[in-house]
């Protein structure tokens, strides 16, 4: 088996399905790709506390096909917090329905920006202190 640790917190599990794959049974990279931006934008508006978007996708690598049937797991870890921006690691896993294999089949670094109401970039509020 080729088992490669995910990196950071599990944020989206989301099952592959037969209308989000090509005619070779292998999903789609664009749906693979939204399920990581949609990962990225939870966990960034997390730390933001309110609203994200996307501003930059980076290095976006596909490394194995994703088949029906497989689980895909997105996995972030936030990089960099700037004045408005958040730099995230993105990795992308699956859990092969037949195998139970784990494979990283994506990786990416997403950079997303607090937003207002407006879609205004606003600065991303400090950390609270810990106890």
């Amino acid at each position: 088996m080729n088992e490669e640790k995910p990196q950071g917190e599990l944020t989206v599990r989301i099952p592959a399905m037969p209308a989000d794959a090509n005619a070779n049974g292998d999903i789609f990279g664009g749906w693979v790709m939204a399920q990581m931006d949609l990962a990225a934008g939870i966990r960034a508006g997390e730390r933001a506390h309110g609203r994200v978007a996307t501003v930059a996708v980076n290095a976006l690598t596909f490394k194995k096909p994703v088949k029906i049937g497989d689980t895909l797991c997105v996995y972030t870890t936030i990089e960099k917090v700037g004045r408005s921006s958040i730099t995230l690691a993105i990795e992308a896993h699956v859990r092969r329905r037949i195998t139970g294999e784990r494979v990283k089949v994506t990786e990416a670094s997403f950079v997303m920006v607090a937003i207002d109401e407006d879609g205004n970039a606003i600065p991303v509020p400090p950390e609270p202190a810990a106890d």
